[in-house]
Order: structure tokens, then sequence, then C-alpha cells
């Protein structure tokens, strides 16, 4: 830890000073300090180029804030920073950050964030530091190793709003033991996967062919791999475009095999309850993240776990296109009076030997070069690393409209998945109306 943590923090005295000077004018997001990019001549080998300071990071409670407390002794050693963490479930969270940002407050110096769900809103806030420059320039950083589509999802107007800490993609699930006595081969097309649910489908015997999230608001970025498969988006530039016949289709698929082939109450259904009735060993296929496949694999809650499967979503017009996000994140407040430690802190809990120590405790990380090695899979099934590999290569950034107002967004799109469900067959009115609420959401997003 020690060895690797001197080559990437290369920051001298006299670098640390101004830095420490400039951090003291009060930079906002339009004014970024210039990050340390070499070491200083007057650094010697055992200098603390922080010796003092401290910092502020709030988590939520997660795996991965659990995975990285541990770890803090070692950074602290080696910079002289002290950091003070807070945590708080998921809602607490954001209404914490969103009462102090709004009020301007230079705490917390780092936080966990969902990029999908708060980025937009927190960067046109300015409550968010840009860390581009610091990602471009930190030594031996290697910012190129992190996926393409988790540095999508942390990205707004072309800007680098955080670093993505937890990654997600959405996959197919499927019982090994009932493809394998009906002869049926792996789905690799949704065409595909809609024939084996058909013939799965033996509701007398309680058996259902296929389940997913069904709620409204939910079920809008799982639909959204369907969507992408078709050659569909949320969007198309700044202009809405969930009433084409390609996101018509996708949304169709979707709802289709929900009416049809899915256990009564899916309409209800979130995650938690999609993955209770597959793990009671009562539905053939599920479409979800796979973050939470231990609901599935997990002995202790699943009748089936020695007959789980995993595949890369089935692929549609457009082959397989399922989302691949950033579900969690590293910001830095735009108002922080440590930028420059509230960086080296960062730059440490992203780096690849401590994203191999938390994705070995099963935080799916963003870091390829981590995958890529033997001992960086260790806490997942063998079976599932190289579908993670394969998706996150192949997969689209977002999983939901990015807009601001996302809980009204999802709310639009949820209404065409959820009346199809519900058996309406005239699709095309309905989807108008919600593509020009969907309209109305971007519109209202420039005025802001």
């Amino acid at each position: 830890m020690k060895k690797s943590f001197k080559q990437w923090v290369g920051v001298g005295t006299t670098v640390v000073m101004a830095a420490t000077v400039a951090a003291g004018c009060g930079n906002t997001a339009s004014e970024t300090p210039q990050p340390s990019a070499q070491a200083g001549t007057s650094a010697t080998a055992n200098a603390k180029p922080y010796a003092g300071k401290t910092i502020s990071l709030v988590t939520a409670n997660h795996p991965w804030a659990e995975a990285i407390k541990p770890l803090l002794p070692d950074f602290e050693k080696e910079t002289g920073i002290k950091v003070n963490v807070e945590s708080f479930f998921e809602d607490q969270l954001t209404q914490k950050l969103t009462v102090q940002f709004t009020s301007g407050s230079a705490t917390p110096d780092v936080f966990m964030y969902r990029p999908l769900q708060e980025g937009k809103l927190f960067y046109k806030n300015g409550w968010v530091q840009p860390l581009d420059d610091f990602a471009q320039k930190a030594k031996d950083y290697d910012f190129s190793d992190f996926t393409k589509s988790a540095i999508g999802s942390t990205t707004v107007d072309a800007k680098l709003a955080g670093i993505p800490i937890i990654t997600e993609q959405e996959i197919l699930y499927y019982r090994k033991d009932l493809l394998q006595k009906a002869g049926i081969a792996v789905p690799k097309t949704l065409d595909e996967l809609t024939a084996a649910v058909k013939k799965l489908h033996d509701p007398k015997n309680e058996m259902y062919g296929f389940v997913a999230r069904g709620q409204r608001s939910p079920l809008v970025t799982q639909v959204s791999s369907f969507l992408y498969s078709e050659g569909a988006d949320f969007t198309t530039g700044d202009k809405a475009s969930i009433n084409t016949p390609e996101a018509l289709k996708a949304f169709t698929t979707y709802g289709t095999l929900l009416k049809d082939y899915a256990p009564p109450g899916v309409l209800n259904m979130s995650w938690p309850q999609a993955f209770a009735i597959f793990a009671q060993g009562k539905v053939a296929f599920l479409t979800d993240a796979n973050s939470l496949y231990q609901n599935a694999t997990d002995p202790t809650k699943s009748k089936i776990s020695d007959q789980v499967g995993f595949a890369v979503f089935p692929g549609g017009k457009a082959g397989s296109k399922p989302y691949s996000i950033t579900s969690w994140g590293l910001a830095m407040n735009a108002k922080s009076a440590n930028k420059e430690a509230t960086w080296a802190f960062i730059q440490w809990a992203t780096s690849k030997d401590v994203v191999l120590k938390t994705q070995q405790k099963g935080n799916p990380g963003a870091r390829v070069s981590v995958w890529d090695k033997a001992e960086g899979t260790t806490g997942f099934p063998a079976e599932l690393v190289p579908v993670i590999k394969e998706s996150a290569k192949t997969g689209v950034d977002h999983d939901r409209p990015t807009v601001i107002s996302v809980g009204e967004a999802r709310d639009a799109v949820g209404e065409i998945v959820q009346r199809i469900m519900t058996g309406e067959t005239n699709l095309q009115p309905v989807a108008d109306k919600a593509n020009q609420a969907l309209q109305t959401i971007i519109d209202k997003d420039k005025s802001r």
C-alpha cells in the first residue's frame, strides 16, 4: 500500500502550500484548482504532503463504504489527512446533501452519490466540482482504465462530475435445470427469450415463464435494455423519443412478457418481489441488475441457488445493448476548502490497488484492469464474471432518462408499459402523450 500510494500522490511541499492558498480563496466549480501532475523537487521520501488536513466523507449505508472504512488508516498514515466519516440510508443521504448544499455548506468535502438519480441536479446547481483536470493530470492514475460507459454515467454536459465506484449491468437470470430438461439453449435474442418463456410457462403447476419489475417507476431502469437493444432510447439529442416504432416494440415485448407469462401481482413488483419469487423456484427467467445476484444464489434466500444461470442480455434489432452504468460514484463539494486533499482521497479510493480490494469484497468497480485480474474477480461467481465483462463492453451509460426531474420522467415512461400490462392495445396515443410529458420535463430542465 505504501509504495503504490507514493507512486500516485506525487505532490511536493511547495505545490501543496500553493494549493492550500488557492483553496482558501474559495474556489467554485468554475474556478478549477490545478492538480499536481508530478512530484515537486522539495518533497522527501517520508513527507506527508497534507499533514494536519481533515476532510469529511459522507457515504451511503452500502457495502462499498464498509469495505473502504478499514482501509482508511493506511491512507491517513501516508498522507497525514484525517478522514471523518458519516453514513446514512440512501434517502437520508440525498436529503442531507441537498440541505447542506442549498445552504452553501463547505462540507462534506467528498460524498457518495447516485449519478443517474442526482447527478444532473447536483451539477446544474453548482454543487459538485468538475474533476476533469484532476483525473487527466493525476500521475499514475490511468484514467483511461475506467470503462467508457461508467464514465459516461458520471459525465454531465461534457464535464466529469464524479468518479465511478460501483457499476451495474442488466443481465438475464435463468434456471439451468429447466432449460436442460426442456432442451432449450440459453436465449441470445429477445425472440429466443420469448419463445423459451412460452415453452416453460406452466401456471397450472405454479411455474411462470418470466418475471421482472412491474411497478411503474422501478420498471423503467429494466425496460431500458429492451429499448436500447431495439435501437431506441428515451431521448434523441434534446428530444423525447419514447413514441417511436422501435421504442414501442421494446415496451411491447417487456409489457407482454409480464402480462402473459409473469406471476400474479407483477404490477406491484419491484426487484425484491421479483427476485423473491424467482428464488422460490417458480419462474424460469428473470431480467434485472447483476448487482442483485446474491438474492438468487444465496442458499439462505434461494431454493434454487445451485441452478441459477447468468447470461448477457438478449439482443434485439440493434444487438445486445444492456445498460452498463455507474450506480454509485464519489463527488467533490464545489465549495470544499480542501480540494487538493479531497482529490487525494478520491484518487486513492478509486486507484487500481484500492478498487482491487473493494472489488474482492463483492463491490463491482469500473476499472478494466481489475476485472482482467483473476484476484479481482474472487468476489463474484465464476460464471457471472464473463457476463459482467461482456456487458460492460457493449452497454449503454444510462438506465433512465437523463433529466433533473428523474421521478417525473420515470413515471411518464412507466405508464406506457403498465398500460400494456393491463391490456391496452391502442398504444400509440398512450406513447404520444407520455412522449409529450417527457418533452415538457426536458424543456423545463433547459430553463433551470
